[in-house]
């Protein structure tokens, strides 16, 4: 090293979010960008519910019907569709607030199973009820 050479290290940790690389802050700083909403989520639950408004209306017949017009596989669409019955509090904080979930899309998928009380703190964790009052 040269008189003029500064040295930055930077702790960072890479983990996988859904599938791809992210780059993540020492735990110790936390950075406006990483309570941003997974975009990926709110499109998922956009869809859910716009696959549920088309049944409700008659627009369609059977999730089939959603299959074949979206050209995907009708375990895809019912996998999916099972976001548009999450409870009313997590949709308020996933859409509204766009606090992101604790776990990735697949996993949440599986969240509407649950009873709706269950439901906040599996989405968001422990912390769910500290923060709230967002």
């Amino acid at each position: 090293m040269t008189d003029n050479t500064i040295r930055v290290v930077i702790p960072l940790t890479i983990r996988k979010k859904n599938g791809r690389p992210k780059i993540l802050p020492p735990a110790d700083i936390q950075s406006a960008g990483a309570r941003a909403q997974d975009p990926h989520v709110l499109r998922a639950i956009a869809r859910a519910w716009n696959w549920r408004r088309k049944l409700e209306r008659g627009e369609v017949s059977t999730i089939h019907d959603i299959a074949m017009a979206e050209r995907v596989t009708d375990q895809y669409v019912g996998r999916m569709m099972r976001l548009a019955y999450l409870s009313p509090n997590v949709l308020e904080r996933l859409v509204i607030h766009r606090q992101p979930p604790a776990l990735a899309l697949n996993d949440l998928m599986a969240v509407p199973d649950l009873p709706w009380t269950q439901q906040m703190e599996r989405v968001f964790g422990s912390d769910s009820e500290s923060s709230a009052t967002h």
